[in-house]
């Protein structure tokens, strides 16, 4: 049977649902499940009438609220695909993403005055009352184009269709209908997340509350004041708020569940959330390409969550691999390759590189590396573009991280190379202290991780920084500390 679509999931859940808050908009505008349904509808007709047929690309560059929500829904109901765009990135990025999409139209409200609600901004693209033709279903239909965040190169975009979409909606919630919940959504929707788990987020009939640009003290203010029951984010997203100074003012008694995504997690951070919110922890792990992979369930042991990012989801194939494509052997590092039904259609107009994306037997590689333990947990070790060589011997920041995270006197850090006339190159630590009075010294630090990872593996210079660069998702910009650090040897 034909996955029935993201259009058929939105009106099942306007059927279900009606009048319930389906989200609510950064400037306090809620919009129930009929809304999402009857306001999409007049978009697509919109979009029909400025010449958006099936198979047509759209570009959206647009902020995380209805605006995005709204218009991804009517560009699905008319078969055409969406290209979103992170609207934090660059000019030049948010052009190189364009031309690699080739869209017929774009959709953004960088025109529009500021503090515009969603009623004026698509005022120009509804058309009241109308709503397109069905469409039939069909698996194989495109949907979305969810480019890949790496900061080098040009951009990739990951082709998704129907059957992807309805086999991750499948995984996440099955059969269910209205789980209920209240929840926040403070990243961007161009992103895998939103852009896969839409449909999923529907079903469950809970109530979202949309953050256009997340910051730490109004998340606490959002767990808090709506009485939430989870909290979900990237590591660093969770890490702000541990670090914001009225943390321990909010009445946080009703979290129970921590969801930590995007990126893996430290066990000092891990323990550090699961101490402080009072709560479970749950990790997941994926990639863009993979659109689903790993992860840990609240109700397995708790080292599970805090030292790896758990085991395969159910028909999922994980295989660790060579630098030749041939799996490793026992607990040896490899690259981390994964292979279901939902993994992406390939690359957008880009058949080298999707060739290069998968091995011969259809798995797709994450640039990951990572080992599998006597428990068949997976541990990750680092991106494979991020180890460096010292002295002959590899090196991979995320292991040494994992230790230091540790230290009592570390809030957050990061490890990157430097180069050295004699070793090739060093690991620098990046260190933001939990008293900026009182940093930790290289000495300590070395010290501390000396008992459980090699000599050669230890950090050999250390900075203390008030905070580490991030990206536009809210993930650790290596790159941006590199070039930091090779700044203050000039």
């Amino acid at each position: 049977m034909s996955p029935p679509g993201l259009p058929w999931t939105i009106a099942e859940a306007a059927r279900r649902f009606a009048d319930r808050t389906a989200y609510v908009t950064p400037l306090g505008w809620s919009l129930s499940y009929t809304e999402v349904d009857r306001l999409s509808d007049e978009v697509a007709v919109g979009l029909a009438a400025r010449g958006v047929r099936a198979g047509d690309v759209v570009g959206l560059v647009l902020p995380a609220g209805p605006e995005y929500l709204l218009t991804y829904a009517a560009i699905a109901k008319l078969g055409a695909i969406t290209a979103g765009v992170n609207d934090r990135l660059s000019e030049r990025e948010r052009g190189a993403i364009l031309a690699v999409a080739e869209p017929r139209v774009v959709v953004t409200t960088e025109e529009a005055p500021p503090g515009s609600s969603a009623e004026t901004v698509l005022q120009g693209l509804r058309v009241q009352g109308a709503a397109p033709p069905e469409l039939t279903p069909d698996p194989d239909r495109p949907v979305a184009i969810i480019f890949t965040s790496g900061t080098t190169g040009l951009p990739k975009g990951a082709l998704y269709c129907n059957s992807q979409l309805a086999f991750i909606t499948q995984t996440d919630v099955g059969d269910t209908w209205d789980g209920g919940g209240r929840s926040f959504s403070g990243t961007s929707f161009a992103h895998l997340g939103f852009m896969t788990k839409l449909a999923g987020n529907l079903r469950r009939g809970g109530t979202t509350f949309i953050m256009e640009r997340w910051h730490a003290r109004p998340a606490l203010e959002l767990l808090a004041r709506e009485r939430m029951t989870t909290v979900a984010g990237v590591p660093t997203q969770l890490a702000l708020m541990l670090r914001d100074p009225t943390f321990d003012d909010f009445d946080l008694a009703t979290v129970q569940y921590i969801i930590a995504g995007g990126g893996p997690i430290t066990p000092g951070l891990a323990e550090e959330a699961r101490r402080r919110f009072g709560a479970r922890l749950a990790t997941r792990y994926s990639c863009t390409e993979a659109g689903i992979g790993l992860g840990t369930a609240f109700d397995d042991p708790e080292e599970d969550a805090i030292i790896s990012v758990g085991r395969p989801h159910a028909s999922v194939d994980m295989s660790l691999r060579d630098g030749d494509g041939e799996p490793v052997s026992g607990d040896d590092i490899g690259e981390v390759c994964l292979r279901s039904p939902a993994v992406m259609s390939g690359y957008w107009r880009d058949p080298e590189q999707t060739r290069a994306a998968f091995t011969a037997d259809g798995f797709v590689r994450t640039g990951d590396l990572g080992w599998v333990d006597d428990r068949g947990r997976l541990r990750l070790v680092g991106r494979s573009k991020e180890m460096y060589v010292r002295g002959g011997y590899n090196v991979y920041p995320v292991e040494i991280e994992s230790v230091l995270s540790t230290h009592p006197d570390v809030a957050a850090i990061a490890v990157v190379p430097r180069p050295d006339d004699v070793m090739g190159e060093i690991g620098v630590a990046a260190v933001v202290p939990r008293d900026r009075d009182r940093p930790p010294s290289l000495a300590e630090l070395r010290d501390f991780a000396g008992p459980h990872i090699a000599t050669y593996k230890l950090p050999e210079a250390m900075h203390v920084v008030d905070s580490l660069p991030l990206t536009v998702g809210e993930k650790v910009d290596r790159r941006a500390l590199v070039e930091e650090i090779a700044k203050l040897l000039t």
